[in-house]
């Protein structure tokens, strides 16, 4: 397993664990930690972007050029802006998952450019 894999798989672990990792029972929408922390008024927003932070810096550090990390700001940027208005914010961050957005987009980078190897598709 290659460096970028390894380290892909890291952050794929936490936009999982921040966007999906609980499920709302009834309704059966999945939620994460970014979901249940922005829920604190005032900094819940706030404190959630310091993971997404960090997977967009890992991003640049693994040689993602510019406009894919300009895509990452800009869903992150949403997240958070949009997070931050009452009730509407809230169910807007449950159902927006920016983190796995971003994991997404790098991972599609890294394997246009062969620094992962495809994702293969997994049959439920």
């Amino acid at each position: 397993m290659t460096n970028h894999q390894t380290r892909l798989q890291r952050l794929e672990k936490m936009a999982d664990r921040m966007d999906t990792a609980f499920r709302v029972p009834f309704i059966g929408v999945r939620v994460g930690y970014d979901s249940l922390i922005g829920l604190i008024p005032g900094i819940g927003d706030i404190l959630t972007l310091a993971p997404s932070a960090w997977i967009i810096v890992e991003a640049k550090r693994m040689g993602a050029p510019s406009d894919v990390i300009a895509r990452m700001v800009g869903n992150t940027a949403t997240d958070t802006l949009v997070g931050m208005i009452p009730i509407l914010g809230d169910l807007f961050d449950a159902t927006f998952k920016s983190n796995r957005r971003n994991v997404a987009i790098l991972r599609a980078h890294l394997e246009r450019n062969g620094a992962v190897p495809m994702e293969q598709p997994q049959f439920a």
